[in-house]
């Protein structure tokens, strides 16, 4: 995967607007201090823009495909233009299909429900739960963690060539780790499931806030990916891509939008003729306004240049991990390397430190906020951190008091919203923690770190 990098230092861009940009938060030392929203990889804030459209629009809510009246057919005019909307910003094929689902969750749940009998799943065990856990009634080969990406798909190659070629399989993989933020090999991943008889589903969760996801040059079959992560609110999501295997499955939810047709019959049961489209997957009344905040999303960062945005993001990726460098005491976790491309995410461990007690010092004495824990991506921290499978630590709730050695670790991730102030504060708090040490005391409380009071 490449993008061009032509945009001089001069030519990058500013922060793009977002909601809570001047929120302020109480410190326990006294005081209050701009937040720094440093935990983009679970939910970025939404983008201004966004949120003025959503706005403009709210008065003309209404009930989409099936109301005669103005506001109805305006309503259903902007939801299918959401859609193309969306198909433009993946460059999807002429007749792929874009479905509005919940989530990257809800979105891969989904096309696990559409998988054809006898199908076979491949996936790395560095997946987010999401890629990890939906394919329970398939036949799944879960890889070991590759150290390069030519080592990914080498594993991926052998592990095709050893199933049954005559039988559908599935390649399910990230685009860029939520973890360590590392960019995967998506069209080399691809190219090789193809070789095989295989097809391929992109997470693209964390890649496509950061980078452009074309469908049509990365060759791969579905994308899934969230609106809570591309600076739109919760509770929207797209699945985009082939449409035969979501055409021959039963619909994910059975309801009204789903149906074309129902009559019944003369035993007194229904027969139902369930749509083609889109809609056979969207029963019930659609999020209008979450694929209408998508769309935003995507016109709003197409329109900002992604050269610019990633040429800028690339510039705190260096000043973070290069001010993370400079404190000895804390270890960069990764999968291929310092030199591996990588989008706003990084997620390290500090020696002498709980990872709850670290990122609670952060929020309480710094107003930073981070995550800590396993990150929905327990088979990969344990990895990282070279933990054994039933080792202690869960996913964002971890059990050890302060001081206590824990195996969870610390995220920072940022993105076209953040400002240079927030990643200098965050590093200059990180070597004042190390140093100097904490300035409160801390106590474990419902399985998180909290300051005492």
């Amino acid at each position: 995967m490449s993008v061009s990098t032509a945009a001089s230092v001069q030519d990058v861009c500013a922060p793009l607007p977002v909601l809570g940009c001047d929120v302020t938060v109480p410190l326990v030392t006294g005081g209050e201090v701009t937040y720094a929203a440093l935990d983009y990889a679970a939910s970025a804030p939404a983008l201004q823009r966004v949120w003025d459209d959503v706005a403009a629009y709210a008065p003309y809510y209404g009930s989409v495909h099936r109301g005669a009246g103005y506001l109805s057919q305006l309503s259903t005019d902007l939801f299918e233009n959401a859609r193309a909307t969306v198909a433009e910003f993946l460059d999807c094929r002429a007749d792929d299909q874009v479905v509005f689902t919940r989530s990257t969750t809800d979105s891969l749940n989904l096309l696990a429900a559409a998988l054809p009998a006898g199908c076979q799943v491949f996936v790395f065990e560095t997946e987010h739960h999401a890629s990890l856990l939906p394919w329970r009634d398939a036949r799944v080969t879960y890889l070991d963690a590759p150290r390069t990406p030519g080592q990914a798909v080498e594993t991926l190659e052998r592990a095709l060539a050893d199933r049954d070629p005559y039988g559908p399989a599935l390649v399910c993989v990230t685009g860029a780790s939520n973890v360590t933020g590392e960019l995967w090999p998506v069209r080399e991943l691809a190219a090789a499931a193809h070789a095989h008889g295989a097809r391929i589903v992109l997470d693209a969760a964390q890649l496509a806030p950061h980078y452009p996801v074309s469908v049509r040059d990365l060759d791969v079959d579905w994308v899934a990916f969230s609106g809570h992560k591309l600076y739109a609110p919760f509770g929207s999501g797209v699945l985009a891509g082939r449409a035969d295997w979501l055409r021959a499955a039963d619909p994910y939810l059975a309801g009204g939008g789903a149906s074309r047709r129902v009559t019944r019959r003369e035993d007194g049961g229904v027969d139902v003729e369930w749509h083609d489209s889109a809609a056979r997957h969207e029963a019930g009344s659609p999020n209008v306004i979450g694929a209408y905040s998508i769309a935003s999303a995507c016109k709003a960062l197409t329109e900002a240049g992604f050269d610019t945005l990633v040429a800028r993001e690339r510039q705190l990726i260096e000043k973070v991990r290069t001010g993370l460098a400079d404190v000895p005491e804390v270890r960069i976790l990764s999968l291929f390397g310092d030199d591996a491309p990588r989008v706003g995410v990084i997620s390290f461990v500090v020696d002498g430190w709980n990872s709850s007690h670290f990122a609670a010092a952060l929020s309480a004495e710094y107003g930073i906020g981070v995550r800590d824990g396993l990150f929905c991506a327990h088979p990969l921290v344990r990895t990282l951190l070279g933990g054994a499978p039933e080792a202690q630590g869960e996913c964002g709730a971890p059990e050890a008091a302060p001081g206590e050695k824990s195996l969870n670790a610390i995220r920072v991730s940022f993105g076209a919203g953040t400002p240079d102030e927030h990643v200098d504060r965050f590093v200059a708090a990180v070597r004042e923690l190390v140093t100097d040490g904490a300035r409160w005391t801390y106590r474990t409380q419902d399985g998180r770190c909290v300051p005492a009071v």
